[in-house]
């Protein structure tokens, strides 16, 4: 098992509506950015580009209200409430975790720049260090064990766990606060302490396979992505196929997954939605890649955004999607601010693929199921080798 601070979930986001980005403040901000169309028609009232809130909103509003006038938790509170509602993918979030997600949105993240996995030993050791981070100017080597963050011992806990410590998830910490890691290199131990940084990642990686074929790998749809798909289809071989791998993608940017398919559809229908019982569509722009051969890749770790994207290829029979079941979300989540700077997500609406099919709690079937060998039955099947049905 290996883990990067950037997956590295906070402790309410295994709870909530967070266990994707899909649509976490996106019906705050989708009017300003082009994720959404403005939902601020006929009877429902808008504030800075958002939908009115639903009932559940406003019972977890007012708990949080009443709990901060009796001197008690108001995140507590709204806690509570939120596990009344019933809504399966609603969460609370403090003002730290929820502006963690809004970094990660945007290609960012808070920590050190590590990647680590666990060895059958239990031992922690370092697979990757990000250059530029600070775990690159302390002289942090890939191979280097790791073994205590600030004074916790991480030999066999999860690497889950050793991240969080990493990253500071149970004190919200922020860039420029410190770390200390004891960590070993052959006979030598020592302890470094570093300045958790803001960093950057890369959510959009591109390579090269025999043939030409040419892999995407979209690891969340976060800003920009879906303008770097687009750039890495342009610039594939005109004469080979492509294989967009989506597995792991934890979702992301609802307009940056809709700029993905703009790259392979020729204008058309993404997705329907609701929010509140009000029905919307998203389509892509005109002029997309619609010839080349195409195969998407998906897992069970494919979420939300991803699910929509793999949903508007496989229902226009634009391409030939290999993996396992997905993930299963597809529901809308709207965020309210509570009074002492936390937030709380319900659901208000579901998406649905272009063929009507529902996402949620059901995901999608790949058109061939695979498992390791997925790459190189995609190869097979963009060659012309295999059967794809």
């Amino acid at each position: 098992m290996s883990g990067r601070e950037l997956f590295c979930q906070p402790r309410r986001v295994r709870r909530g509506a967070a266990l994707t980005l899909v649509f976490a403040g996106l019906l705050v901000t989708g009017a300003a950015t082009g994720a959404f169309p403005d939902p601020g028609q006929g009877d429902r009232k808008t504030t800075g580009g958002a939908p009115r809130a639903a009932a559940g909103h406003e019972d977890v509003t007012r708990a949080a209200a009443e709990a901060m006038a009796d001197g008690k938790s108001p995140m507590e509170a709204a806690e509570r409430a939120v596990s009344r509602s019933g809504d399966r993918w609603a969460a609370v979030y403090s003002e730290g975790e929820y502006q963690e997600f809004e970094e990660a949105l945007d290609g960012q993240y808070t920590g050190v720049g590590l990647w680590a996995r666990r060895e059958r030993s239990g031992r922690i050791e370092v697979t990757r260090v990000q250059a530029g981070s600070p775990a690159a100017t302390a002289g942090i080597r890939k191979g280097d064990g790791l073994r205590s963050v600030d004074g916790s011992d991480v030999d066999g806990r999860p690497v889950t766990d050793v991240v969080s410590l990493l990253r500071g998830d149970a004190t919200d910490a922020r860039a420029g606060t410190t770390v200390t890691l004891g960590l070993e290199r052959g006979t030598r131990a020592w302890t470094e302490t570093l300045r958790r940084a803001l960093l950057s990642t890369d959510s959009v990686t591109v390579r090269k396979l025999s043939a030409g074929i040419t892999v995407i790998k979209v690891s969340a749809f976060t800003r920009g992505s879906g303008e770097l798909v687009r750039d890495a289809v342009r610039q594939a071989p005109a004469d080979a196929g492509i294989v967009l791998d989506l597995r792991g993608n934890s979702g992301g940017l609802v307009g940056e997954a809709v700029t993905a398919a703009s790259a392979f559809l020729d204008g058309g229908l993404v997705a329907t939605y609701d929010v509140d019982g009000v029905q919307r569509a998203l389509h892509a722009d005109p002029g997309g890649d619609t010839a080349r051969p195409l195969v998407a890749l998906v897992d069970g770790g494919t979420m939300s955004a991803a699910e929509m994207l793999t949903g508007a290829l496989q229902d226009r029979g634009r391409a030939v999607v290999l993996g396992s079941r997905t993930f299963g979300k597809g529901s809308i989540q709207m965020p309210t601010r509570l009074p002492d700077g936390s937030v709380a997500e319900l659901t208000v609406g579901h998406y649905r693929t272009p063929s009507g099919h529902t996402v949620d709690g059901r995901g999608i079937t790949p058109d061939l199921e695979v498992g390791t060998e997925a790459l190189e039955r995609a190869e097979t099947v963009l060659s012309g080798l295999g059967d794809p049905s």
